[in-house]
């Protein structure tokens, strides 16, 4: 059943991108709700990182539509209203980790205390003054996820925000995305740890470039018999994709 546009923050149909002669993502279509955390999982290499290149208008298409929060994908009035982090940390290496966030703050118009406000939602208060380059890499992937998070953008688009951190740092930080959600942001983040689904409102499966499922973490579990997730991902695979 199709949902009222006025609840969908993204939808997307029968995209298809090509890499030079190969195809990367087959004729994918979904729709993600507003103010939810729906997980984008599969292993690695299967296409989550080309779809939300798509998704926040920086993926070339060979054929279909991708819309955002209302607006062509890649539209001038998305910048400010959607944050990406990508997988690869975005800061500048040889400034502080609160001036990097102060300046994103800036850019969107935002005050000392938000920036205060996002250093902490990522653990980073203790070393808000040192340099990009004096982090470890899960720090860097944090301090990413601050310059994000400062601008309180509509969606939040995370490439597999959670690698390297430790365990209770990964809990805190989908306590986070929770809250965001339950206060009207959408999220989609990709992983391709299956624990993590647990914590999504909304599951896309995908292997090889298409989408094997559209559902949720209760409806998968019903379709497959399987009450653990990645059990319930394999035999997805095995069966192939659910209607």
């Amino acid at each position: 059943m199709s949902q009222p546009s006025s609840s969908v923050a993204v939808e997307v149909r029968n995209l298809t991108v090509r890499r030079g002669k190969r195809e990367v993502l087959h004729d994918i279509s979904l729709t993600i709700p507003r103010g939810s955390i729906t997980g984008l999982l599969g292993p690695s290499g299967c296409g989550k990182t080309t779809l939300m290149r798509a998704v926040v208008g920086t993926q070339i298409v060979e054929s279909g539509t991708v819309s955002a929060l209302g607006l062509p994908a890649g539209s001038s009035e998305l910048r400010r209203r959607i944050g990406y982090v990508t997988q690869s940390p975005s800061i500048y290496p040889d400034i502080s980790v609160r001036d990097n966030v102060a300046y994103y703050a800036a850019l969107y118009g935002r005050d000392r205390d938000d920036t205060d406000n996002a250093i902490a939602a990522v653990g980073l208060l203790e070393h808000a003054r040192q340099r990009g380059d004096e982090l470890s890499g899960g720090q860097q992937t944090r301090a990413s996820l601050a310059c994000a998070l400062v601008a309180r953008p509509d969606m939040l688009v995370l490439d597999e925000p959670t690698v390297g951190l430790d365990p209770v740092l990964r809990v805190e930080l989908w306590r986070q995305f929770d809250e965001l959600a339950a206060g009207g942001t959408t999220l989609l983040v990709s992983s391709h740890v299956m624990d993590e689904a647990e914590h999504c409102d909304r599951l896309l499966l995908m292997r090889e470039g298409r989408l094997l499922a559209e559902s949720s973490p209760e409806e998968l579990r019903a379709r497959t018999g399987e009450q653990n997730l990645e059990r319930a991902f394999l035999t997805l695979i095995t069966t192939g994709p659910t209607a």
